[in-house]
């Protein structure tokens, strides 16, 4: 089965997947790889106009990897992770969405300047 888009894990998202026990980090990049070939809101789900969240729920414990889609390239498109958080309650935190959203516009800003 094809993927509906490719992943890229940005420096804080690979660290923070890094720095959780094995058995969680498997879990959270395999409920990644389900969300590239079928569209589940339970595990890929929209915030705001920008930004989405990769969902797992495992042993208790809800994590969540905030992104944003790429589709600059027509050949592909990219969805690019910036951090990754245990939820604690029932909303994601605005600081949260924000730091994804500023990460997001130095990534275009920084593809932006590369492309000249």
């Amino acid at each position: 089965m094809d993927n509906k888009f490719e992943i890229v894990l940005l420096a804080e998202a690979f660290e923070f997947l890094k720095s959780l026990d094995i058995k969680h980090s498997t879990k959270i990049l395999f409920n990644i790889r389900k969300s590239q070939q079928k569209n589940d809101p339970e595990l890929f789900k929209k915030l705001t106009d920008e930004i989405w969240e990769f969902r797992t729920l495992f042993q208790g414990l809800q994590y969540r990897m905030l992104a944003f889609w790429d589709k600059t390239d027509n050949k592909n498109t990219l969805v690019i992770s910036t951090h990754g958080f245990i939820k604690k309650q029932s909303k994601v935190p605005e600081n949260e969405i924000f730091k994804a959203e500023t990460q997001r516009k130095k990534y275009f800003q920084d593809n932006l300047k590369n492309k000249k």
